[in-house]
């Protein structure tokens, strides 16, 4: 097992210490988002990679509930921290007993608490029981253990993610493949040449990981040079594009689409292809495998409109996706409000838009609130951006929504061109190539309204999701 510890990893449980588990926060938002994070999360212990001594030298003084504070030397580099503490990590571990008996309790007692992404306002805790994460776990291994031949998880896989662990347990992979005895490879950074040394050297063949992050990876030198062949992964986090999804089966990548978010634990989907579709072209497959997927076994997952009411499954109707399963979290942290909305009329409200067809796979067409209102009809940016992603200049895309006087709204593309591209195609061909892809495609009579912009970057969360409230505040920012 390679082993590395997260370094974005703030809270955990240790054996040595005897402290029970209190919450995981991600590291990579401001300094006064973690510590607003760690007050309202009320955390006591907070275990800090050296990496971050400079933020917590700025938070120390102000941590109202923090008791205890452990540290890990990276690299095992000596390090001294900002604040009073019990010691180093690995130090502590080597001088405890080599056994703990931990006391029973109660199977519901709260396991975990995260904090959404907060790209607008401060961060919300949503937060899960132990009883919870076993049955996400048990659902997970029942939908990919029982995939007969696409996706199929078995004992034999080299398990590696490329999901930090602050996102929502990692998915919930380790406990999944803790559980079934899978070889199991971390990364610590996610740097391509070496996580294409180690999918090459330790055979690693599941993972799981966003868009980008794979866009990142295949587009490396590294990544031009290693066998990718049986390698399967799991994508989530964003939409995966056709394009994507077609790039990837050719080189022998086993690619398909899981969906969920922070306050469902997080999977409630898969789209595994039936073993009769396997036969289908790459590109045909490749509408299948983009999918949000079927639903996991314990989950009822339902697509409404306004009042509740189950819209058509044809793969065109489209609502609100909402959800019940034993494994959603009952609300946010000290938040009775936003937890009532959550679970407005018994059922978890997600914000997604959606669709299902014939075949029970749910197609999530956009956010709600990333859905663009032109001429008084709605467009989604997801499948502007998938037609997009198709030209062979299109390195990554993002749609959103810029008020106009005339419509209301306009459908923007913010483009990064491939680097062998760059000056070979202009904004106003590529506007053109979409626009009529668009026409014919027939998505929506207003989305030849298009406009095409090249940027040099987009804006992007800690776990390298679009974030699209950036690119609507100042898309000029990003520009060429």
């Amino acid at each position: 097992m390679n082993r590395a510890v997260p370094h974005n990893l703030l809270s955990q449980t240790s054996p040595a210490l005897g402290i029970p588990f209190r919450s995981i926060i991600r590291t990579a938002v401001s300094p006064d988002q973690i510590l607003y994070t760690l007050n309202h999360a009320g955390a006591d212990l907070l275990i800090v990679n050296s990496d971050f001594f400079s933020i917590l030298a700025e938070i120390g003084d102000r941590l109202e509930t923090v008791r205890t504070v452990v540290y890990i030397a990276e690299d095992g580099n000596i390090a001294t921290p900002p604040v009073p503490s019990a010691g180093e990590y690995e130090t502590l571990l080597v001088a405890a007993a080599a056994d703990y008996d931990f006391p029973d309790f109660d199977e519901n007692a709260q396991a975990t608490t995260f904090y959404t992404t907060g790209t607008t306002g401060d961060p919300k805790g949503v937060y899960f029981s132990h009883r919870q994460l076993v049955l996400h776990t048990l659902g997970c291994a029942a939908a990919l253990g029982g995939a007969h031949r696409q996706g199929h998880i078995h004992r034999d896989d080299v398990y590696m993610p490329i999901t930090p662990m602050f996102h929502v347990h990692a998915w919930g992979f380790p406990y999944l493949a803790t559980m079934m005895g899978l070889k199991q490879v971390y990364p610590g950074r996610y740097q391509p040449e070496s996580i294409c040394r180690l999918i090459a050297e330790e055979k690693v063949s599941f993972s799981h990981c966003v868009p980008t992050i794979l866009h990142m990876i295949l587009s490396h030198p590294q990544g031009k040079q290693t066998d990718f062949s049986g390698w399967k992964v799991l994508i989530g986090g964003s939409a995966m594009s056709e394009a994507m999804a077609t790039a990837a089966q050719k080189l022998g990548i086993d690619i398909f689409s899981g969906y969920g978010m922070s306050e469902t634990c997080p999977v409630l989907t898969i789209a595994h292809v039936e073993s009769r579709d396997l036969e289908l072209s790459h590109e045909e497959q490749s509408v299948i495998r983009s999918k949000t997927g079927r639903p996991l076994p314990l989950v009822d997952l339902r697509i409404v409109d306004d009042a509740m009411r189950d819209v058509c499954h044809d793969g065109k109707s489209t609502g609100e996706v909402v959800v019940r399963s034993p494994w959603l979290t009952q609300g946010y942290v000290k938040a009775p409000e936003a937890s009532e909305n959550l679970w407005a009329g018994g059922y978890l409200h997600t914000a997604d838009i959606g669709n299902i067809n014939d075949a029970g796979y749910l197609k999530v067409t956009d956010r709600i609130k990333d859905v663009i209102k032109t001429g008084g009809e709605w467009t989604s940016s997801l499948q502007l951006e998938d037609i997009i992603s198709k030209h062979e200049a299109v390195q990554e895309v993002a749609v959103i929504g810029l008020p106009d006087d005339k419509w209301g709204e306009r459908p923007m593309a913010l483009v990064i061109l491939k680097p062998d591209h760059v000056g070979k195609v202009t904004e106003h061909e590529l506007r053109n190539n979409a626009a009529h892809a668009i026409e014919t495609a027939g998505i929506s009579r207003y989305g030849v309204l298009l406009q095409v912009r090249f940027v040099k970057t987009l804006a992007k969360t800690s776990v390298g999701k679009m974030n699209k409230r950036l690119m609507r505040a100042d898309p000029d920012a990003l520009c060429l």
